[in-house]
């Protein structure tokens, strides 16, 4: 189950999120009312440079002062302001969406050598695992998550989705099987620039955590789409793969398909599965994530869940259906279906 859907224009044109919001409620039939969510990029132009950190609390009185005095020990918060919300008659709210943004200051921890991408890394994961009524939920620059639990036009007109524009969005529709549902547990996940939405079933879970939790990540909320946020980070930010390597060690060929290729590419997939034997994720599964640069959707070894692309000019689209893509590109050019573990890459233009 699940909806999950993306569009990048490689121009970086704006698209405000009315188009997205109807093409996700298309996948009704794909969640459960439990959680849906969208994020953007190029949202905050004013705040570019600085962290937007999308926060839940849980009771705004008792817990804000503590997250602002945590921050304020790292580095210099610009500006803060709960996030608008509008009434809906089927979504209780539960949290309270804030959002800061931040900057992280050297004079403040001369000691450090850390870039700040790490410290933020570091801040959220001290400030989720702490669980003080405060949840840190988006954490990139220029981009911002929107997400609850209900049904993805309450979600969307919760927040107003369509006030918001940028080159980049994802969505998401939520049928929760093994987690509750709850605001936190609704995708889109996000850490600095890597935000995913993902339908499906990680098996690998408990390998795959102790794996990313090795390198200092902490796993506080207890869903398998948490740790390809992780994943993700570490393998491109931190390791310096390429997007299309990531893909290739996550949801690597089998290996009696590894002995019949090319040699360099024999050479580049052995080297990756014995790298990551750990990272590499079981399970049926359709993923799209996304950074300030590119959209990437990719399915399992066999392609266990459904995943759909296509193309309009400069915009690139991915989808569980053909009827969300064509909901928000009514005359898109092309649509295909990739083959199981072959990417769908939307890059930038530089």
């Amino acid at each position: 189950m699940c909806g999950i859907i993306g569009v990048i224009d490689r121009r970086k044109e704006p698209m405000d999120g009315l188009r997205i919001k109807k093409a996700l409620s298309q996948m009704n039939e794909r969640g459960s009312g439990e959680g849906a969510g969208y994020a953007v990029y190029g949202v905050y132009p004013e705040y570019k440079d600085y962290y937007a950190l999308h926060v839940f609390f849980n009771n705004i009185h008792e817990t804000k002062d503590a997250l602002d005095a945590t921050l304020e020990q790292w580095g210099r918060i610009v500006h803060d302001e709960e996030i608008p919300t509008y009434e809906q008659p089927n979504l209780r709210k539960t949290h309270t969406p804030w959002r800061y943004f931040f900057k992280p200051d050297k004079k403040l921890m001369a000691w450090s050598k850390s870039p700040e991408d790490d410290i933020v890394t570091y801040l959220v994961m001290k400030i989720n695992a702490e669980r003080k009524g405060s949840l840190v939920f988006s954490s990139g620059k220029n981009i911002g998550v929107f997400k609850a639990s209900g049904w993805p036009e309450d979600v969307a007109n919760f927040y107003r989705i369509e006030d918001y524009a940028g080159y980049l969005w994802l969505g998401h529709n939520r049928y929760p099987t093994n987690t509750p549902g709850w605001w936190g547990g609704a995708h889109p996940f996000n850490l600095l620039g890597w935000s995913v939405v993902h339908n499906g079933e990680i098996t690998s879970y408990g390998t795959n955590r102790r794996y990313i939790e090795s390198f200092g990540y902490q796993c506080t909320m207890y869903t398998d789409t948490e740790v390809v946020a992780y994943l993700i980070d570490l393998l491109v930010r931190k390791h310096g793969l390429s997007e299309e390597l990531a893909v290739k060690a996550l949801a690597p060929p089998f290996w009696d398909e590894i002995d019949i290729m090319a040699p360099r590419q024999k050479m580049v997939a052995k080297a990756l599965r014995l790298a990551y034997g750990s990272a590499l994720m079981n399970g049926p599964f359709a993923i799209v994530v996304a950074n300030q640069e590119s959209m990437v959707g990719f399915t399992d070894r066999i392609k266990l869940r459904p995943l759909v692309g296509g193309t309009c000019g400069n915009r690139v689209f991915v989808s569980s259906e053909e009827a969300a893509i064509r909901a928000m590109e009514p005359d898109i050019e092309h649509v295909y279906m990739p083959r199981a573990g072959e990417p769908i890459i939307g890059k930038v233009i530089p």
